[in-house]
C-alpha cells in the first residue's frame, strides 16, 4: 500500500531540519511585535508624566502620544510580518479584498476609529475639559480611544462613549478656554419682602463662599429680579464661581442654594409659598386660642427647643473634596492604564 504524500512530505521537511529556521523566523517575529509593544507602553508611560506636568503644550503631546502609538504597533506588525517572508507588495490584493469585508461587515469599528482620530486632533474637546452631554451626563475627558472616549464623572463612575455620539451630539464644554463660567441660582421670597435687603443678604452670602471670584470690570456677582407675579418674588443669583469649582456644577450649585437660604433665615426674609392667612379677631364672643378651641382647632405648636439656626455647609465642602479626589485620580490614571496593558 502506497504511503500517503503529504505525510511523505512532511517527513522529508522535518528531516532537513528546516522546520528550525522556520522556527527562528516565527520567534523573531514575535519579539518584534513584544518590542514595537514594549517600546509603545513606555513611550506612552512617559509622555502621561510629561503631560501632566506641561500645561500648555498637553493636547498636541496626546495626538502625538496616540499617533506615534499606532504607527508603532502598525511598523511593528509589518516588521513581524516581513521576517516570516511574507512579501508585503502582495497585501495591496489582500487589503482590497479586506476593504470591501471592512465596508461591510466593519463599518461600525472604522467609523468609531475615525471619529477617534478627529476627536484627537479637534481642539474644542480634549483629554481633561470637563464636558456635558445632551443627556445630562457630566463628566471629565480621561481618554479618548480608538473606538470609544472615557468620561469620569464627579461620583467616580468612569462612562465609556462611543466617539461617533461625541461628534454628532450637541456637548457643552464647562472648560473649553480656561475661563470661569457665569452661574444663576434661582430662589424665591415672600412678596412682601424688601428688594434691597434681599440683594444686600444674598450677595454677602455668596461672596462669603471661597470659591466666589472677586468682582471684576467685566464679571460681578449680582442679584437680578426674574419675576413678582404669583405668590412671591422671584431672584436669581448671578455668581462667577473658580474654574476648577465650575468642574463640581452640581455640588456647588447646591453650596450656593445652602448659603442663600441660610442668609435669608438669618435676616428674617421669608421664603415665598401659596398660602392664605385667616386672622380670626373674635368669634363666638372668644378671641386667640380660645376662638380656635371654639372652632375645635389647635394653636400653634410651640418651637421646637435646641434647633440649630445653622448648619455646616456640606455641598461647600464636596466641591474641595471633589476637586482633590479628581487630581489625584488624574495623577493615578497612567499607572492605571499600565496596569490594564
Amino acid at each position: 500500500m502506497a504511503s500517503n504524500p503529504s505525510l511523505a512530505t512532511i517527513q522529508d521537511w522535518l528531516a532537513s531540519g528546516a522546520w528550525l529556521h522556520f522556527a527562528g523566523r516565527v520567534l523573531v517575529a514575535i519579539l518584534i511585535v513584544a518590542v514595537a509593544y514594549g517600546l509603545v507602553r513606555l513611550m506612552r508611560a512617559g509622555l502621561d508624566r510629561v503631560r501632566k506636568r506641561a500645561k500648555l503644550g498637553s493636547p498636541l503631546i496626546y495626538i502625538f502620544e496616540q499617533v506615534a502609538g499606532y504607527a508603532l504597533l502598525t511598523v511593528g506588525l509589518l516588521a513581524g510580518l516581513a521576517t516570516l517572508g511574507l512579501n508585503l507588495s502582495s497585501l495591496t490584493i489582500f487589503a482590497g479584498a479586506a476593504g470591501v469585508g471592512v465596508g461591510l461587515g466593519l463599518q461600525g469599528v472604522v467609523k468609531e476609529f475615525v471619529a477617534g482620530l478627529v476627536l484627537i486632533f479637534d481642539p474644542t474637546i480634549q483629554v481633561g475639559d470637563f464636558v456635558e452631554l445632551e443627556s445630562g451626563l457630566r463628566g471629565e475627558v480621561v481618554e479618548i480611544g480608538a473606538r470609544a472616549t472615557r468620561l469620569r464623572t464627579n461620583d467616580a463612575v468612569n462612562v465609556v462613549i462611543p466617539n461617533s455620539k461625541l461628534m454628532q451630539s450637541e456637548v457643552v464644554n464647562w472648560t473649553y478656554n480656561e475661563e470661569s463660567r457665569r452661574i444663576h441660582v434661582a430662589f424665591s421670597v415672600a412678596e412682601q419682602a424688601d428688594k434691597a435687603l434681599v440683594r444686600d443678604v444674598v450677595l454677602r452670602a455668596a461672596r462669603a463662599l471661597p470659591f466666589t471670584l472677586p468682582d471684576q470690570d467685566h464679571r460681578k456677582t449680582q442679584v437680578w429680579l426674574t419675576g413678582f407675579a404669583g405668590d412671591g418674588l422671584d431672584f436669581e443669583l448671578i455668581v462667577w464661581p473658580t474654574l476648577e469649582s465650575s468642574r463640581h456644577p452640581s455640588s456647588m450649585h447646591a453650596a450656593y442654594t445652602w448659603a442663600i437660604h441660610e442668609a435669608l433665615l438669618a435676616a428674617g426674609i421669608d421664603n415665598a409659598s401659596p398660602q392664605m392667612d385667616v386672622r380670626l379677631r373674635k368669634i363666638f364672643g372668644r378671641e386667640g386660642d380660645h376662638a380656635l378651641a371654639a372652632l375645635n382647632l389647635n394653636p400653634a405648636p410651640p418651637p421646637i427647643e435646641g434647633r440649630r439656626e445653622h448648619a455646616p455647609n456640606d455641598a461647600a465642602v464636596a466641591v474641595f473634596d471633589d476637586a482633590v479626589r479628581d487630581s489625584r485620580a488624574r495623577a493615578a490614571e497612567p499607572r492605571k492604564r499600565e496596569v490594564q496593558a
